[in-house]
């Protein structure tokens, strides 16, 4: 009787083992449940389906998480989708016309004493002496001009 209970129990659990749902199986449904978001990968091992890809926003990512849950056989999900950032809208650089830029770096080396501004297409450039502490703060007021570049020939005291 103990020999009948036991290759009965046997029976039953390899019965449940061949029914249960291939990695492969599983892997393949999400998939195709998944085929109105482009981009999103997944892949199944041991019933932990992994899904990836870029999503849109936050509904999608966890509308892809549900889509695996909710098939036979899967056991967990490893949601490892990214939503997709806001572009980055970048203003365009505005440089100063050289007369400009001229009549202003001249202007703001007025107040440092033995030091010149020249300008050529754009290019300020800075030439004679200037004690350290005070440098920080003309570098700064010539980049306020917009120009293209502020070359930086002075002679530190």
């Amino acid at each position: 009787m103990k020999i009948k209970s036991i290759l009965l129990s046997l029976s039953m659990a390899i019965l449940l083992v061949a029914c249960a749902p291939k990695d492969a199986d599983i892997e393949k449904e999400i998939a195709a449940k998944m085929t109105d978001m482009p981009g999103m990968q997944v892949s199944v091992k041991d019933g932990v389906a992994t899904i990836s890809g870029v999503c849109k926003d936050a509904s999608c990512k966890e509308s892809c998480e549900k889509i695996a849950k909710d098939v036979k056989g899967v056991k967990s999900v490893v949601n490892n989708c990214e939503i997709a950032s806001e572009p980055v809208v970048v203003a365009p650089v505005e440089i100063s016309s050289d007369g400009t830029l001229s009549s202003s770096a001249n202007t703001v080396v007025q107040s440092y004493s033995g030091v010149t501004a020249t300008v050529l297409d754009g290019v300020i450039t800075l030439k004679g002496d200037i004690n350290r502490d005070q440098l920080a703060g003309l570098i700064q007021s010539m980049q306020e001009l917009h120009p293209k570049k502020v070359e930086n020939q002075l002679t530190i005291n």
